[in-house]
């Protein structure tokens, strides 16, 4: 497994080592004694996962502390662009965003630490989307900040994507007090 970080520190791409024969394909997900050697010392405490038609747009979420979460995130079907936002008050990349591909062809997966807002956009039908988390969720401490905010200026590379409402719904960049 190669884990290495990426330029907003607190983002991690992991590439599992993929095991093919005809019989299909093997990797690890996960791999505690592997991760912790890497810089991600933490314990995961929930698995999520989705479904979502091309076109889905969620996010871009968080959880203010003491719930605050980090994510290991891979697709199991499909493909998403993935985008994390650093909003780390203190953080030198403050407002700068990542976005990677995972897909069920490349296996990749990014681990995001607590601190940044998180989302994804399906590129296929019936994606399946999964991540295990450091915390529970907590309704009371979830926010969200605009996907299509000008002051991130996220490429997302559509412009009307499928959104809940509470998507639409979310904070401006310029208007967010960050909890982090």
């Amino acid at each position: 497994m190669e884990i290495k970080e990426l330029e907003l520190k607190g983002v991690f791409l992991i590439k599992p080592k993929v095991f093919e024969d005809d019989r299909g394909y093997f990797y690890e997900s996960y791999n505690k004694k592997i991760f912790k050697e890497n810089g991600i010392d933490v314990s995961f405490v929930q698995d999520n996962q989705s479904l979502s038609h091309r076109g889905v747009l969620r996010g871009l979420h968080f959880q203010k502390p003491p719930f605050a979460q980090g994510k290991l995130i891979r697709v199991i079907k499909g493909s998403v662009l993935d985008v994390a936002v650093d909003i780390r008050k203190e953080s030198p990349t403050y407002g700068k965003y990542i976005a990677v591909e995972l897909s069920e062809k490349n296996k990749n997966m990014l681990y995001i630490s607590e601190g940044f807002a998180h989302g994804f956009l399906t590129l296929e039908n019936d994606t399946i989307f999964a991540y295990k988390c450091t915390q529970l969720y907590n309704k009371e401490s979830e926010d969200s900040i605009l996907w299509n905010d000008s002051n991130l200026n996220v490429n997302w590379g559509v412009s009307n994507p499928i959104l809940s409402e509470k998507d639409t719904l979310a904070t401006k960049f310029s208007e967010f007090i960050s909890p982090f």
